[in-house]
């Protein structure tokens, strides 16, 4: 029998507070490249976690519509074409129209993504106002200098990259080898945050026997596949050299490329027998992968490559060099192959044993989407926010409960929560 002294106690869970995150980039969805992959997923699982996201990011050529989600504010600066980029633009200088924007309504913390001017600007502007600053090393600009005839440049370069990277405090990479790399070569604060997939997305059950013959498949007449850019950065010449080599072994071999790039006019007219599909997405990205069988990718500049993953997702033994994602996902000779990076030899040998033998295609292929079935997006949301969170208390502020009569369904203050998103121009 209870008494008026009677004390009835309940414990709730503390509710963390909801942040407002200004993101700086030079790339973002729709634009089709893993950087803005990658960040569309971030900023979405942000958004449905309740926090109030800014992206500032110079306005795309042919751009007529911005990304249209609650929680979300667009901030547009002018732009140049970014060089072998020509799709893409980076951002001008804007550190005093930041230090003005950020000033008048301060987020909690700024993320830099990419590392161009724009990119600069940010982090001089949120030190100049105090504020937490974190990036993400997405590219390895350095290595792509010898790519296009700026081999010179790359020690120029890297040092740029460090003292911008090293101006944050924390630099977020995709895999355990980039840590110990970037560390050894003078970074600070560099900390893991890996890449998901879409998992919902990408799986064997979309392969399509209609898209197979549209390629000139007959029955179960293996293809290769390669996603991404058509670049030189990409290595794609040795899928080429592959290709023959096994075309040599198995006469009815094909060859599809989904992308596109500045080289594809140049492998149109080295290799006319190949299919290029061109840029696909969503569903009909999901249907590429899963109907081909072999995937052949010799990239060396990747810091991730989000196609690896999506590979192993949608069903196909992976040919690969032992670098970046498929250093970490791939177990060599269980579920794909891997060969040295840099042995063109190796690699062409490796695809074409493999091409071969369509027993060990079958059974890398029936292990590959195990690889990466706890790599969900919503997990690495989560770590973002933790890291963004062990900045922020390093930097002084406590994470105090969310009012219940401030909280609402989106899970941010009612005051400062945005109706709509909407895009404004910087410059």
């Amino acid at each position: 029998m209870k008494t008026s002294d009677d004390l009835l106690i309940e414990s709730f869970a503390p509710q963390l507070s909801s942040l407002r995150i200004a993101v700086v980039t030079e790339t973002f969805p729709p634009e089709v490249n893993g950087v803005a992959m990658t960040l569309g997923w971030l900023v979405n699982g942000m958004l449905q976690k309740g926090h109030s996201v800014q992206v500032v990011r110079p306005r795309q050529s042919r751009e007529q519509t911005t990304l249209q989600h609650e929680g979300l504010d667009e901030v547009l600066s002018k732009g140049v074409p970014l060089p072998a980029y020509g799709e893409l633009r980076f951002g001008m200088p804007s550190k005093s129209r930041l230090i003005k924007l950020w000033g008048e309504r301060r987020p909690d913390i700024v993320h830099v993504v990419t590392e161009g001017p724009l990119g600069w600007s940010a982090v001089a502007a949120a030190r100049k106002l105090q504020l937490p600053i974190t990036s993400s090393f997405h590219t390895n600009f350095q290595s792509y200098s010898q790519h296009y005839g700026i081999g010179l440049l790359k020690t120029p370069i890297e040092s740029y990259l460090r003292k911008l990277h090293n101006r944050t405090q924390a630099t977020m990479v995709p895999t355990r080898s980039l840590v110990q790399d970037l560390t050894a070569r003078g970074y600070e604060n560099v900390t893991l945050l890996s890449r998901g997939v879409a998992l919902e997305q990408f799986g064997p059950q979309h392969r399509s026997d209609a898209l197979r013959r549209q390629w000139g498949v007959q029955g179960d007449e293996p293809v290769i596949l390669l996603v991404g850019r058509l670049a030189k950065e990409k290595n794609v010449g040795l899928v080429l050299a592959a290709f023959r080599a096994i075309k040599a072994r198995v006469p009815d071999v094909k060859l599809v490329f989904v992308g596109d790039g500045p080289l594809r006019k140049a492998l149109t007219e080295a290799c006319p027998e190949a299919t290029f599909a061109g840029v696909q997405k969503g569903g009909d990205l999901a249907a590429h992968y899963a109907s081909a069988d072999l995937f052949l990718f010799p990239s060396m500049t990747e810091t991730y490559g989000n196609v690896v993953p999506e590979a192993l997702a949608s069903g196909l033994a992976v040919v690969s060099y032992d670098c970046a994602a498929a250093l970490e996902l791939i177990e060599s000779g269980n579920n794909g192959v891997l060969v040295p990076t840099g042995d063109d030899v190796s690699f062409v040998n490796a695809a074409v044993q493999l091409a071969v033998d369509p027993e060990r295609i079958a059974r890398f292929r029936a292990a590959a989407a195990k690889a990466v079935a706890d790599r969900s997006w919503d997990a690495v949301a989560d770590t973002f926010l933790h890291t963004l969170r062990s900045v922020l208390e390093r930097h002084g502020r406590p994470f105090a409960s969310v009012p219940a009569s401030r909280a609402n369904a989106s899970g941010l203050p009612a005051k400062e929560r945005l109706a709509h998103s909407h895009a404004r121009p910087l410059l």
